[in-house]
């Protein structure tokens, strides 16, 4: 599938500007473990040769806690749930009842050298747009909301988006590395099922891109083990704080 995204805006009458010429849109339908996943995004970033957008499911109930995050105190706030520590930054997120989706972005995009706080804007412009649609009134939050509480949903800090009650609707952490920007994101409103899923993804998409088109990838399941037990689901890695 491809899609014109700048016709599709003008008609909706959405501003114009898009992040990249083209973008993959990866529908992951293989519900994956914590440490799984996260390896998955890491492989990702690393043999993206364009902007790639996932969008995936868990297997099992998982919090994410962000790479200066403490995994002691994720397991007080969610007790019996799994968790994980990510590659990103950012603060705890709950993945039992949110929308999960991956940016990797190569080097050589615009927006993987600019600064944070810049690509983080833009990627969440995109992300109000695609919400709005839905019918969902948003906003970029300027900062003033920020509360320093370490579940990323109770903390939204700059260019996170908020409701009109200043509660967070969306997040997200971000890290560069030689191979370019990763951006792992959340909304804090499930789809329920994956049609709407699909269609929130297509939408974000078409905000994102001037052009996207639907790819599969296919991680070698060695190479992601591999990953995962370097550091997902290595114990000595994910519970150095």
């Amino acid at each position: 599938m491809r899609i014109n995204a700048v016709a599709v805006l003008r008609r909706a009458g959405y501003h114009t500007e898009v992040i990249f010429a083209n973008l993959a849109v990866w529908f992951d339908a293989v519900a994956r473990r914590g440490d799984d996943a996260m390896a998955v995004d890491e492989w990702l970033l690393e043999v993206a040769e364009l902007p790639v957008l996932r969008v995936y499911g868990w297997l099992g109930d998982w919090v994410s806690v962000g790479y200066f995050g403490e995994i002691a105190l994720a397991e007080v706030k969610f007790p019996g749930v799994n968790s994980v520590r990510r590659w990103t930054g950012g603060g705890m997120v709950d993945h039992r009842c949110d929308w999960t989706y991956t940016l990797a972005v190569p080097q050589s995009e615009e927006i993987a050298q600019r600064r944070g706080g810049e690509s983080y804007r833009q990627i969440h412009q995109a992300l109000a747009g695609c919400l709005d649609s839905e019918g969902v009134l948003t906003q970029l939050s300027a900062g003033a909301e920020q509360t320093g509480d370490a579940l990323c949903f109770e903390n939204p800090v700059g260019h996170d988006l908020i409701d009109p009650d200043r509660r967070k609707l969306a997040g997200a952490g971000q890290r560069r590395s030689r191979s370019g920007l990763l951006h792992q994101g959340s909304v804090g409103l499930s789809c329920g099922d994956e049609r709407i899923s699909r269609q929130r993804a297509e939408s974000f998409a078409s905000r994102l891109a001037a052009h996207w088109s639907a790819t599969e990838f296919h991680p070698d399941p060695q190479d992601i083990e591999h990953r995962a037990g370097a550091r997902y689901a290595n114990q000595t890695w994910t519970r150095r704080r």
